[in-house]
């Protein structure tokens, strides 16, 4: 199955919110932020697709000028030989606002579960109806998430130099 294959069965299902972009040697699916749940369990359940697993969310911070971040979704289908990359772009929050909400894919793919929980610990993606969105790679109380473009790291952590003037 092609890509354009799969771009048709979505966009017959979810219309006009299913876009692409050709760059790359990987074209990229895109879509709404409030669909990629829906999304994703279609990709999963459909017998023509069956994505069954899911290789990778990887989260991108444009940075508080464009204010927008990214999640892009690796899939493959073991049996059907074929991959699929997803990209969802949403608003970015900014300091002292609440941390954006995408919905959880961890109900559908078990591996969601890290993935998810590391774009939190790192980039400040919060996600709605997650089974345990706590931090995976920072201690509990770390401020901040130190993949954003406007991360400051604190000057010490329970009395341990992280930062140094000349940084």
């Amino acid at each position: 199955m092609t890509f354009e294959d799969i771009k048709q069965i979505l966009s017959a299902k979810f219309g006009e919110d299913i876009g692409s972009e050709e760059k790359g040697i990987q074209p990229i699916l895109t879509a709404p932020t409030n669909k990629i749940a829906e999304l994703c369990k279609f990709l999963f359940e459909d017998d023509r697709l069956y994505f069954d697993y899911l290789a990778c969310i990887t989260a991108l911070d444009n940075g508080p000028v464009l204010a927008t971040m990214e999640l892009v979704y690796n899939l493959t289908s073991i049996p059907y030989g074929h991959d699929l990359m997803i990209k969802i772009l949403f608003p970015r929050n900014m300091e002292d606002q609440p941390l954006p909400k995408i919905s959880t894919v961890s109900h559908i793919w078990k591996t969601a579960d890290w993935h998810e929980r590391e774009a939190f610990d790192l980039m400040g993606i919060n996600f709605v109806n997650h089974p345990d969105m706590r931090r995976i790679l920072l201690p509990e109380d770390w401020e901040g998430h130190p993949l954003r473009k406007d991360y400051h790291a604190q000057e010490k952590y329970h009395g341990i130099h992280v930062r140094y003037e000349n940084e």
